[in-house]
């Protein structure tokens, strides 16, 4: 009998896949970074200078929890599949090989398959970019709280 395709792809299916898989997720990256935007923008027009500090503060909490969450869900959509098609035994390896590439981070304590190695350095690239676009909101994000703080000394 013999093997399915997606046992042992030739490498430019291979890439394929891996470059569908980024562009979904970074497809629902921008999606969830404008929702995570909308409300933090929806709370910070209601702050003035006299809105308590722990308010503030609770503000800029619930956004970083919502983007972690964001990335915590796009690695989710990485890991299934590799989980699904039995590229890695289980589901909790498959979900730490994901973070671990994810992340950059390279512990390499769990593995694709040689036939799909070249997945592991995509997902990387999905986590460099995604990494990279929350990095430079959180930027934006930290500007409105400098301003807060301006007229908050300033008494404006």
């Amino acid at each position: 009998m013999p093997e399915p395709p997606y046992v042992n792809p030739h490498p430019f299916i291979e890439l394929f896949i891996g470059i569908l898989f980024l562009t979904v997720n970074i497809f629902v990256h921008g999606a969830g970074v404008r929702a995570i935007s909308q409300r933090f923008s929806r709370s910070w027009s209601k702050t003035t200078p006299t809105t308590p500090h722990w308010h503030v503060n609770l503000i800029f909490a619930a956004v970083i929890g919502a983007f972690a969450l964001l990335h915590l869900f796009e690695t989710l959509l990485w890991a299934s599949p590799i989980y699904l098609t039995g590229a890695i035994a289980n589901f909790r390896d498959s979900y730490y090989f994901v973070l671990e590439n994810y992340t950059t981070l390279g512990d390499d304590t769990v593995n694709l398959p040689p036939a799909w190695q070249l997945i592991g350095p995509i997902i990387a690239m999905a986590g460099l970019f995604t990494f990279g676009w929350t990095g430079s909101v959180l930027v934006g994000i930290m500007s409105e709280f400098g301003r807060w703080d301006r007229n908050r000394v300033n008494g404006a």
